[in-house]
């Protein structure tokens, strides 16, 4: 009976869903756990807050009296107070991602659904820009804002995030990178034909712009002034897990936040479009699923990898999608998990 009910599951797949095309992919062996990449604990050393209270806090922004903010999977964006008060201040109805403060002190927040928003300090959303020549945005991700106030952010892909693991069997380029600026309200697209392009952010002097292209493991820089601006470049591929926000510090180092580790089963089910096309349409509970792991990176402008922080049990800190560097301490965030990390640098 149930290989029956497969095989229907197939036949209905095949039928109405054509337009899912996936191709080979050779995934480079994954770099061992030794050196910088040996596993340590020391995510394990995070204080844990709000911990059962908030559900899926994927990006984190914290204020000037130290309050923390990020939206759920309610599509509420929840403030969380020094003093370890929740409150829900907006909801954007849609799925807010990547959040950052303006100068303004707007909340400026990158919703899958709903595109680049914008709260105010009284909690009023308005929307910013949802489309690129009258087609609307899929996957909004992501942003950074420049000293201009103008805001880089990326479109991660063709499919809606509750439909982001298509984007990985399919492993073609759908991302893009788009600039938009609050004084013309004119978008421009910056770079395209990155695999699923998910956290982005502007070096110190803003000269260039990294961006994580999370199904091909790698970080690519897109030069924006100087000689080789508009040319775009790999700083580093082949990581040991899925690359997802990435974050700037006061010294012009970059933070980079691993959901998990590598996994070896859909690396080895990439080379073969067959084979991803049969796992498309089993039940979700027959994929590939994801480690328990929390990991977070730290490198230069170059991709040279200056130091990692782990917790390999997951128990404590996993699914880390968040990281940001404040006064020497990390605030880590989660698209999944139920809880905000801060950990203190040494």
């Amino acid at each position: 009976m149930k290989l029956l009910q497969i095989k229907i599951i197939f036949l209905l797949g095949f039928i109405s869903c054509r337009t899912f095309s996936p191709v080979a992919y050779e995934p480079p062996i994954k770099p061992e756990p030794v050196g910088i990449y040996e596993p340590n604990t020391e995510l394990q050393k995070a204080i844990l807050l709000a911990i059962g209270k908030v559900k899926g806090l994927e990006s984190l922004d914290v204020d000037s009296d130290g309050n923390i903010y990020g939206g759920d999977k309610d599509g509420r964006i929840i403030r969380i107070t020094l003093k370890g008060e929740i409150k829900a201040i907006a909801k954007t109805s849609g799925r807010p991602l990547g959040v950052q403060f303006d100068k303004a002190g707007n909340l400026i927040i990158a919703d899958a659904y709903k595109g680049l928003l914008s709260m105010d300090k009284s909690g009023k959303i308005t929307t910013l820009v949802s489309e690129y020549k009258g087609v609307p945005f899929k996957f909004t991700d992501d942003l950074d804002i420049a000293q201009d106030g103008k805001i880089y952010f990326t479109d991660a892909s063709i499919y809606e995030q509750k439909e982001y693991l298509y984007d990985l069997l399919e492993a073609r380029p759908y991302g893009r990178v788009f600039v938009y600026d609050p004084k013309t309200k004119e978008t421009q697209l910056l770079l395209q034909d990155l695999y699923f392009a998910n956290g982005i952010t502007l070096s110190k002097n803003e000269d260039f712009l990294l961006v994580n292209e999370t199904y091909r493991y790698r970080i690519t820089k897109l030069w924006l002034k100087g000689p080789k601006k508009g040319t775009s470049e790999v700083i580093i591929e082949n990581l040991p897990g899925f690359p997802d926000n990435i974050t700037r510090n006061e010294n012009g180092e970059f933070w980079v936040a691993l959901f998990t580790v590598r996994n070896d089963r859909m690396d080895n089910m990439h080379p073969s479009p067959v084979v991803k096309k049969m796992i498309y349409f089993l039940p979700k509970f027959l994929w590939p699923k994801a480690q328990p792991y929390g990991y977070a990176m730290k490198i230069d402008g170059n991709g040279k990898v200056l130091m990692t922080v782990q917790d390999p049990t997951g128990d404590h800190l996993k699914d880390v999608t968040s990281v940001i560097e404040k006064k020497r301490q990390l605030y880590i965030g989660s698209l999944y998990n139920d809880r905000v990390g801060i950990y203190v640098l040494p």
